[in-house]
């Protein structure tokens, strides 16, 4: 499997890499044994870049990803969390103040059964006041990098310009990389507006969720995703175009997702090891550049529309 380099962090990461957000949402043993198997089945399969945070399911996601750690050999991974965003007793809260992100990192070592973070992420700066951000949390966790405790700082974010004005408001080399999430999708490639602006101040680029939170498939959005009612319309088209070419539209999401060198890696998040296995060899499939047209036809009318996050 080729490997993509995150901006200038020496990280080389494979393309198609490990989104634990599902982990969160793992409450019985056996699903849970099943998403340890999900965890192993990505390593050994090539992929060596998992992304997690201690918002996912409210810590679940940490504890569920650090047993699955356990049996891995440290060498063979890079592993990026977070800290800002949280829940307590099913309830979301947010706190970028130093004290709670340098406490942060600590715990979420604990749970994940290691001695150092590859890449620590502010997380949603949307909810951030950006000046704090700017100001603390990440002056903060620089400290923890400069100490060894975290190999290297990033900030995660819906809203594309945020990542602008945070960048051009700290010192050069404070942001060693950004994760962006339904920006480089079917139908919302935004992202790219911005890749050159990231390539000069030597920030990589991290993508996730190919599907866009379920827009992109065949089964359609669960009942709380955030996209206008028009979006998800012609998204349901777009499906069933697919599906009457007897090919689906997540195969050629993922592989869009995977298709531009300029982004390091795209996460996915399952529980399922059947379904890292299939999202892998999807990506190495080559694209139906017909059916991209087709689809990318169907999709124009609400092209890049976007969503606030919730």
């Amino acid at each position: 499997m080729e490997l993509r380099e995150i901006g200038k962090t020496g990280m080389k990461v494979s393309p198609l890499s490990f989104g634990a957000s599902s982990l969160g949402g793992v409450f019985h043993s056996l699903k849970e044994e099943e998403g340890i198997k999900a965890v192993h089945t990505a390593v050994d399969s090539g992929i060596n870049f998992i992304d997690v945070s201690p918002y996912y399911g409210h810590l679940k996601a940490e504890m569920v990803l650090g047993k699955a750690l356990k049996e891995i050999e440290r060498h063979r991974y890079y592993l990026s969390t977070k800290v800002g965003r949280y829940g307590k007793h099913g309830k979301n809260y947010w706190d970028y103040s130093a004290k709670k992100a340098k406490e942060s990192v600590f715990e979420s070592m604990e749970r994940l059964n290691i001695d150092f973070i590859d890449l620590i992420n502010v997380h949603d700066i949307e909810f951030a006041d950006l000046e704090q951000v700017c100001q603390e949390t990440l002056p903060a966790l620089v400290e923890l990098r400069d100490k060894g405790i975290v190999k290297h700082v990033g900030i995660t974010n819906l809203t594309l310009r945020h990542f602008v004005y945070v960048i051009d408001h700290v010192p050069a080399g404070t942001v060693e990389s950004i994760l962006s999430f339904c920006h480089y999708t079917l139908n919302d490639d935004s992202l790219v507006d911005y890749l050159d602006f990231f390539e000069q101040r030597g920030v990589g680029v991290i993508n996730a969720s190919p599907f866009s939170m379920g827009l992109l498939t065949e089964r359609g959005t669960p009942d709380w995703h955030p996209a206008p009612e028009p979006l998800k319309n012609v998204a349901k088209k777009a499906a069933a175009h697919c599906k009457s070419k007897g090919e689906c539209i997540e195969k050629l999401a993922i592989q869009y997702a995977v298709s531009n060198p300029r982004i390091a890696t795209t996460l996915f998040s399952t529980t399922r090891p059947e379904s890292v296995r299939q999202n892998l060899a999807w990506a190495q499939d080559p694209i139906n550049v017909e059916l991209l047209n087709e689809v990318r036809e169907i999709l124009e009318p609400r092209f890049r529309d976007t969503w606030l996050n919730s």
